[in-house]
């Protein structure tokens, strides 16, 4: 086990690492590093990390959370796809034995055959997101039936927001509804920018996902419920009658779609934003 303890947390020696390599940010991978360690020490507490748990990390940066990551797990798989930022790893992780640094695209990785390399199958704890692709990696990670125990991410206050919160309010959307079917969904941290390099523009919220066991509801058929999900919320101004009629997803005719309305109990005039998950 390596006796180093974590230093990335201190904003001097990120400046220091990123000097060295004359690191240039870039725009396209939402690039914004960590530099409180309070805040990292919050995220591997709310986490839960112990030294029984393999952890997937998205998007490792300079290794700031990974370092982190490493002295609380048993080992993590750091996925990073930017490769003027492997040389980077290679140095600020070579005092840990039990990471290993992918150069590659998450969602060109075959996760659940990680899973069991790394972890014989079972469920693995996930960690960290790049915010530009928050929700296709959350949606990839849960429909693949990748076994994940549960996700831990920084995302941005908004989209925490949407993934927590229940229907008639703005926020609730098709993501609120497809993180609530898989998983509980709690708020463990709100992060101002000035914990950034570079400073965001938007707040950011820490958000520990728990994925079920069962889902909270029995589908017949999941597929078509999220086709239900998307197109009551594709426009979101309509009756739900008409945006089930509207969507390309469905081929239902309004007689079938009011009918099942009315088995339901509910209104023609109802919009999807009022309906709960069940």
């Amino acid at each position: 086990m390596s006796m180093a303890r974590p230093y990335l947390g201190d904003p001097k020696r990120t400046i220091e690492v990123l000097q060295k390599y004359n690191f240039a940010f870039q725009k396209r991978f939402g690039q914004n590093f960590l530099i409180d360690t309070h805040v990292l020490e919050k995220i591997i507490a709310s986490a839960e990390i112990t030294k029984d748990d393999f952890v997937l990390e998205i998007g490792p940066g300079i290794g700031t959370m990974t370092q982190y990551l490493a002295e609380a797990a048993r080992e993590v798989a750091a996925v990073e796809i930017d490769k003027t930022l492997i040389p980077i790893l290679q140095n600020t992780l070579k005092e840990w034995n039990n990471v290993t640094v992918i150069n590659n695209d998450i969602l060109k990785v075959d996760i659940r055959q990680l899973a069991l390399e790394k972890n014989q199958g079972r469920p693995i704890k996930v960690a960290n997101l790049p915010y530009y692709i928050t929700t296709p990696i959350i949606m990839g990670l849960f429909e693949n039936q990748v076994p994940i125990e549960s996700i831990t991410i920084m995302v941005q206050k908004e989209v925490a927001d949407r993934m927590q919160v229940g229907p008639g309010t703005k926020d609730y959307g098709a993501l609120s509804l497809a993180v609530q079917y898989y998983a509980r969904p709690e708020i463990v941290a709100n992060v101002p920018p000035n914990c950034f390099m570079p400073r965001p523009k938007v707040g950011s919220a820490v958000i520990r996902l728990e994925r079920y066991e069962q889902p909270p509801v029995q589908v017949k058929d999941e597929k078509l419920m999220f086709r239900l999900i998307r197109a009551s919320f594709n426009q979101r101004r309509k009756t739900l009658v008409n945006g089930l009629k509207n969507s390309p997803e469905l081929h239902f005719s309004k007689e079938e779609i009011e009918q099942a309305l009315v088995n339901c109990g509910l209104s023609l005039t109802v919009r999807g934003e009022a309906l709960t998950l069940e």
